[in-house]
């Protein structure tokens, strides 16, 4: 197949690529800079979709990253690096005189609200409560495409653990200098996901046919809180990890807001993700941890 992939330059981008062409798809990114199997957004939105089989977003600007303030200037980026692109892409499949079979989104699990007791699932309410809630429910229908000839899904995901990028980038130094632990409380959930089973759900959206609608992207394993995932991560890298950082240093650092993410968290499960068939290679945290630190 040919597949279209939006921010295809990033963490998990990169390794969807790496599957998709091992798995025999060619595959085309869309960036801001030009270059070999690359087309432009601007060259997207004036000259249309390029022949594809499946389109995949993954574009937007790093929410937690710690160098920027959160401030209106940095929360618009945030809303426009997804909306932006995301409705470029719904424009371009919309007018494509052979409409790819299938688009697929890359949203989060911040629609669900934290809850120490809620178990949620792709069925579940949510979406409406804070800006990060607000924000998955406008990028998600900004994705919606009128008709039936594309099939559309919507993969929310949990925390991304995979090497060089992603959570454990930031968290790898303090832990392996056994000053790690949880954050806050602890107490929170922790969702989370091994970066090949997340590239693997999106290259099995893309190439199954019976695929549609929402997916949770989170492992299937029991729920894991903060306190849990700490300890787990000191013992994959054989070093103590019992030191908290405090609810007050994230919300210094983060801003009261965004601090939210990582102090509060939701119990989600992958049930129509198991459904529709996908085979985890990382179901359990213990063995998605010794190979991200391996």
């Amino acid at each position: 197949m040919r597949v279209l992939v939006g921010g295809g330059t990033g963490f998990i981008g990169t390794a969807l690529t790496q599957l998709l062409k091992a798995r025999g798809h060619e595959v085309t990114l869309v960036s801001r800079k030009p270059g070999p199997d690359r087309i432009t957004w601007d060259e997207l939105a004036t000259s249309g979709l390029p022949r594809c089989d499946a389109v995949v977003n993954l574009a937007g600007e790093n929410i937690l990253n710690p160098l920027r303030r959160w401030n209106e200037t940095f929360q618009k980026e945030v809303l426009s690096s997804r909306l932006e692109t995301t409705q470029i892409l719904a424009r371009a499949i919309n007018k494509a005189p052979q409409p790819p079979q299938a688009w697929v989104l890359v949203t989060g699990v911040a629609y669900y609200q934290p809850s120490l007791t809620v178990e949620y699932d792709e069925d579940s309410p949510g979406g409406d409560f804070d800006f990060f809630s607000n924000l998955v429910t406008k990028w998600e229908a900004a994705a919606r495409l009128p008709g039936e000839s594309t099939r559309q899904v919507v993969v929310r995901s949990g925390v991304v653990l995979g090497r060089g990028g992603g959570a454990i980038g930031h968290m790898l130094l303090p832990f392996r200098l056994g000053l790690g632990g949880p954050i806050g409380p602890g107490h929170q959930f922790f969702p989370w996901i091994h970066i090949r089973d997340l590239a693997g759900i999106l290259t099995h959206a893309v190439e199954a046919s019976h695929v549609q609608g929402v997916l949770n992207g989170v492992a299937p394993a029991p729920t894991t809180t903060n306190a849990e995932f700490a300890k787990a991560f000191g013992a994959a890298l054989s070093r103590p990890a019992f030191i908290p950082l405090p609810s007050v240093v994230v919300q210094a650092v983060f801003g009261r807001e965004r601090a939210i993410m990582l102090l509060e968290g939701q119990k989600v499960v992958p049930r129509r993700t198991l459904a529709t068939g996908y085979q985890y290679s990382f179901p359990e945290l213990g063995a998605a941890l010794k190979e991200v630190v391996a």
